[in-house]
Parts: structure tokens; sequence; C-alpha cells
């Protein structure tokens, strides 16, 4: 069980802190922000994400989108949080510990975005330890899933930087800018140990 249960208003407190970041709920006092940023890195992120909507960067949509990281934090479901310069406050992107299963699996799905002009300067690699140790310290998680496309090299090398091991091949694996395509399965465990362990 997780150690967090909130409303379906969403938790004002960082769920995770690093040297130099927060990752915490969205607000709906982030939405110029990440609209702004969403706008100007479309370009870039759109070979590696879901076809947008056309109403994907409506303030309304982003109204339910924070409406519904709330909850699914409440239902302890999933963690979409937003990644923050701990020291500007810059919203640099966005990691969700997703499609939480409790039981025997006891497993999460990891994703992640980062902002055009703030991608390649080691700021997704912090938040994913981060994540981790949240992942296996305050959610007693087993297991920690990713997926990537094989062209997708910067997260391949992102996700074997922070200690996630290649685990296989999924065939059309997941629907990415209209396709079908198929994806790099990795992993990594709370048994693991991860770069930067103290263990």
């Amino acid at each position: 069980m997780a150690l967090f249960r909130f409303s379906t208003e969403p938790p004002t407190r960082p769920l995770i802190r690093t040297p130099n970041l927060i990752l915490r709920a969205p607000q709906a006092g982030d939405y110029a922000a990440w609209s702004l940023l969403r706008m100007e890195s479309r370009d870039f992120l759109t070979p590696w994400e879901p076809t947008w909507n056309e109403d994907d960067l409506t303030r309304n949509s982003f109204r339910l989108r924070v409406k519904r990281a709330a909850r699914e934090i409440a239902a302890d479901e999933a963690y979409s949080l937003f990644v923050v310069d701990a020291r500007t406050e810059a919203l640099l992107g966005g990691l969700t510990l997703g499609l939480v299963r409790r039981g025997v699996a006891q497993a999460c799905t990891l994703g992640y975005w980062m902002g055009e002009r703030h991608a390649g300067k080691g700021h997704m690699s912090e938040a994913v330890r981060g994540a981790l140790r949240f992942a296996f310290h305050d959610l007693a998680l087993h297991r920690v899933e990713a997926a990537c496309l094989p062209s997708n090299e910067p997260s391949r090398r992102l996700l074997e930087r922070v200690g996630f091991q290649h685990e296989g091949l999924a065939r059309a694996y997941l629907r990415i800018n209209g396709l079908w395509a198929d994806h790099l399965l990795y992993a990594a465990l709370a048994s693991d140990r991860l770069p930067g362990d103290a263990r």
C-alpha cells in the first residue's frame, strides 16, 4: 500500500526531491508553462509519443489532466509528476510511474518526456533515479518497467545509465505517432544494485 493518500485535489508538496529537482503533481497554475513547453517542443517530441489530440494544449484539457493525476495518485494507480528545477522552479518535463499493479506483481511502468530546451543536460537521468528510489522505497514496489523505440538512442542510453536491464523486444507494442511500433523492453528491480546506490 502506498504511503501517500490524497483527495482529488492535487497534492501541493513534492513527492520526490533530488539534489537539483522537484517531482510533483501538476497544479492548475502550471498551465502556461506546460502549454508553452509542450508547444515549443512539439516537433522534438512527436516521433516518440502518441498522436496529439486537437485539443491537447487547451486549458480545459490541462484541467482534466490535473484532476486525473490527483485522482490516480489518491488511488495508488499512477503517479504523473512534473519535473521542476528546484532552484528556478522552471518546468523541465514530466515523468509517470503508471499502471501500478499490486498483489503478486508489485510493479509499475515508467514513462517520461523532456522539453527540447532542457534535453541532454542530465535532468531526466536525475529524475528517473529519484523516481526509482520513490518506487522501491516509498511505494514498496518490486519492479519498474520501461519501453522505448529501438531508434530512440538517447532514451536507451538513459535507461541503461540509471540501471535498467534490457529484457527483450515487444512487437507492435505501442501506437506511437499514429503507427504501431516495436519497443525494447527494460526493467529495474528493487533488489538490483543501481548506479549510485549507497547499498
